[in-house]
């Protein structure tokens, strides 16, 4: 009754020009349109372009992050117990981080567009925020969650996430070792390569490392995992990806 009663109140709330653009945005995401819009807002807001609060707090998207990272982590973990039912819960474990990571969730958000809505201090660039679309991504399933109910919110993250951006059988049968890749590169090519771990954040049972790649002594990328070895593998990766480009 109260969503009813809130739908009624939207068709006589008059909107800003900014507050329109980001209702179809919200729509063209979600295939609905939104009930309540500062959810939205508050989900594409980064504390540092929050103003302090009396209780000298920044509202920002990190509670609904924490949300949404419960939920997504949930579905997925559903869908696979489904899919797989003979596969034991350690297979079932990596194919969920594989497709939940820090990197993945960034690809998400980039191809879903959010970098145009994100709010935040836009002085150092985006690249000074290396996880903040996966973050997006996150809050705004948290707030999706919280407007339209878990069936829905389901629904989003199986038809609009998973399905058309993962081929779950092809991710099972593919996992190079690109540590391994790149240390055979760099022997072949007498290059000397390093990993160091710069930084380890952690946000409630979840760890995300950082670990920065070397070849003599320049630094090339950073990797990022839910733990050391996921982050150096990330590095490696993306290191592949310059050296074979070069």
């Amino acid at each position: 009754m109260n969503k009813v009663f809130r739908r009624i109140l939207n068709l006589f709330q008059s909107y800003s020009s900014e507050d329109k653009s980001l209702r179809l945005v919200v729509e063209s995401i979600t295939g609905k349109k939104p009930v309540t819009l500062k959810l939205y807002k508050l989900a594409i807001k980064h504390s540092s372009s929050s103003e302090t609060d009396k209780y000298g707090r920044k509202e920002s998207y990190e509670r609904l992050e924490y949300l949404g990272d419960a939920y997504l982590g949930a579905v997925v973990a559903e869908f696979l117990y489904k899919k797989y039912p003979y596969k034991d819960e350690g297979f079932l474990t990596e194919i969920r981080s594989r497709i939940v990571n820090r990197e993945s969730l960034n690809l998400l958000g980039r191809k879903l567009g959010l970098e145009k809505i994100i709010k935040v201090d836009r002085k150092n660039g985006l690249h000074r925020h290396k996880s903040i679309y996966g973050d997006i991504m996150e809050s705004l399933i948290g707030a999706i969650y919280l407007d339209h109910g878990f069936k829905f919110c389901q629904h989003f993250i199986l038809r609009k996430l998973i399905e058309p951006n993962f081929n779950i059988d092809k991710l099972i049968n593919e996992n190079p070792n690109f540590k391994s890749q790149i240390i055979e590169w760099s022997q072949k090519n007498g290059k000397d390569v390093r990993f160091e771990t710069e930084n380890i954040t952690e946000k409630g049972d979840f760890k995300e490392f950082e670990v920065s790649l070397f070849i003599e002594n320049e630094f090339v990328v950073k990797g990022h995992g839910t733990n050391k070895k996921k982050a150096e593998q990330s590095a490696a990766r993306k290191a592949l990806e310059t050296v074979l480009t070069d």
